[in-house]
């Protein structure tokens, strides 16, 4: 079940990745189309210029609009062993059939009623039902006068039967199911700030296993996320209700309702934890600091510019668990804080700088409150600070640069090509017959292993990985950027996409 639920949250990151350019094109088209913008700066007022933004903005808000068929298309992808192509183009098939089949038993049994919309859950169901499907019959032989239509073609066909069966279930079952997670949205809104607090902490405690891919779709997507009337449409989902008012020219005062789930990361993400970096440097010795300067300065930047923030909490999380539960409730405060102050800037993906300019300052201080978060990120920065150099010291916690291992240097070769270091990821991971599958998200390296006791952890470490996580049936290796690469890499080599 945990690497059932590690593969679905993994798989979600195909798709949400693509969230941060369609919000820039969203944001700044939006931003800069705004009358209100205009008004204020005419320069702003040039037709081409207009028209240039306008078209951002519809191209950004047309990938919000159809997610749930992306969610689904990505848990295809991500799922299906071997061609992963047919498996999305089966799952593309299996979720508009399914679309297709609700509406048309509303328009006969129901039609004055409300429109189902299944949104993530939906899309979670037929992308799993298409993926089982295309495991078991990718190859499947049909008699000779339908041999056409065996092996792959047989996936989106069978999905197709499927996704009938799946919409007329869900002609059945959602209505009460909507109003159920409508009234768990209204009772979580009801819980005000607590409920906030219980979002971010938890949100950011799932985070430590990689888990928390399989909550936030659940609150940014669905009627847990917050019900909201935009421009005259009712709109579901936190991440939804955002950029739907920040679509509409004529929304005035504060973003609303969906901001909750987001406002409470820029304090943790673009202060705390680049502060905690610093007293982590600070708890370094004197005479290694200068070892050590370049890798604190690279992952508290990475998580101030983008709010990737696992080459920053990987550094503590296995040395010392209970600092990264203290952690994670900080962060349920910072959500708890910027709800009680009325802090209201939305996000894309994460919590980062850039974000935090688009949805926030562009947007202007009247819609956000973004001065307010100024004095509370200096405040959290210096909570964080103090409390990591006080417990790190008090407790003498092995962060980077602290253990007697560190004085070997933990990087490979500069010499070395991608590929080479790829190589000697596979023999650290006990040889190419010891490698299962290979995947990755945005900063870890995750294989399937036959016998996790040959695996290296040591090399895999002395090539760069910040940390290594026994998972059952596998390992992660936390490798930053290059993740991806080498995983790329290894699926060339060992031919595992065949």
């Amino acid at each position: 079940m945990f690497k059932t639920l590690q593969k679905i949250g993994k798989s979600f990151m195909l798709p949400i990745a693509i969230l941060p350019a369609a919000g820039l094109l969203l944001g700044i088209g939006g931003a800069l189309s705004n009358p209100t913008t205009v008004a204020t700066y005419p320069v702003l007022a040039n037709p081409a210029l207009q028209g240039i933004f306008k078209v951002m903005s519809a191209a950004g808000n047309v990938v919000f609009a159809n997610l749930a068929l992306l969610l689904c298309v990505g848990l295809c992808v991500g799922l299906a062993k071997r061609d992963k192509g047919t498996a999305a183009l089966a799952g593309v098939v299996g979720y508009l059939v399914m679309t297709a089949t609700i509406a048309a038993l509303l328009a006969i049994f129901n039609p004055k009623g409300s429109a189902i919309d299944t949104g993530v859950i939906g899309a979670i169901v037929i992308g799993m039902i298409t993926v089982t499907l295309h495991n078991k019959y990718q190859n499947i032989q049909l008699p000779q006068v339908l041999g056409f239509f065996g092996g792959s073609r047989f996936v989106p066909i069978a999905t197709s039967f499927a996704a009938i069966g799946i919409g007329a279930i869900f002609f059945v079952i959602w209505p009460p199911f909507q109003n159920l997670l409508v009234t768990s949205g209204q009772y979580i809104s009801k819980a005000g700030p607590i409920g906030t607090f219980l979002y971010g902490f938890l949100m950011r405690l799932c985070g430590a296993v990689g888990l928390h891919h399989m909550i936030y779709p659940m609150f940014w997507y669905t009627e847990l996320g917050g019900v909201e009337t935009v421009a005259g449409i009712s709109v579901a989902g936190a991440q939804k209700i955002f950029f739907a008012q920040l679509a509409d020219p004529n929304h005035v005062g504060l973003f609303t309702e969906g901001t909750r789930f987001f406002a409470g990361r820029f304090s943790t993400m673009m202060f705390g934890l680049p502060a905690a970096c610093l007293a982590m440097y600070h708890c370094v010795p004197k005479e290694r600091r200068s070892k050590y300067k370049g890798l604190f300065i690279g992952v508290a930047l990475t998580s101030f510019i983008t709010g990737i923030t696992e080459p920053i909490e990987f550094m503590f999380l296995f040395v010392n668990p209970l600092l990264y539960v203290i952690h994670a409730f900080f962060d349920g405060v910072s959500f708890f804080i910027a709800d009680v102050l009325n802090i209201s800037i939305g996000n894309t993906f994460s919590g980062g700088v850039i974000d935090f300019t688009l949805f926030g300052i562009l947007q202007g201080n009247a819609r956000t409150n973004w001065l307010l978060q100024i004095p509370f990120g200096a405040a959290w920065a210096a909570l964080y600070y103090f409390f990591f150099r006080f417990y790190i010291t008090k407790f003498n916690v092995m962060t980077p640069g602290r253990g007697e291992e560190e004085g070997e240097e933990i990087k490979v070769d500069s010499k070395s090509s991608l590929k080479e270091e790829s190589m000697e990821v596979i023999e650290a991971l006990g040889g190419a017959t010891n490698i299962e599958e290979v995947d990755a998200c945005i900063t870890r390296l995750r294989v399937n292993v036959k016998d996790s006791s040959k695996v290296d952890k040591a090399k895999l470490k002395k090539i760069g990985a910040t940390d290594v996580l026994d998972v059952d049936g596998g390992i992660q290796a936390i490798y930053g950027a290059k993740a991806v690469l080498y995983k790329n890499n290894i699926v060339e080599i060992l031919n595992l996409d065949e």
